[in-house]
């Protein structure tokens, strides 16, 4: 009995999943911001930004 409860406790795989679902949401941020980064208006705006603060 005590075997069968402790295979119901363990978590062993846990972090691995965890790991994986958090680097598989960092790449798609990464990859969103990237997309609004390199977008016509969003480098327009950081360029007149940058121009300002260098005047």
């Amino acid at each position: 009995m005590r075997r069968i409860l402790s295979r119901l406790r363990g978590d062993a795989g846990m972090n691995t999943a965890e790991y994986a679902v958090g680097t598989l949401a960092a790449v798609a941020f990464a990859g969103i911001l990237l997309k609004v980064l390199t977008s016509g208006n969003v480098q327009s705006a950081l360029t007149a930004v940058i121009d300002r603060a260098l005047k």
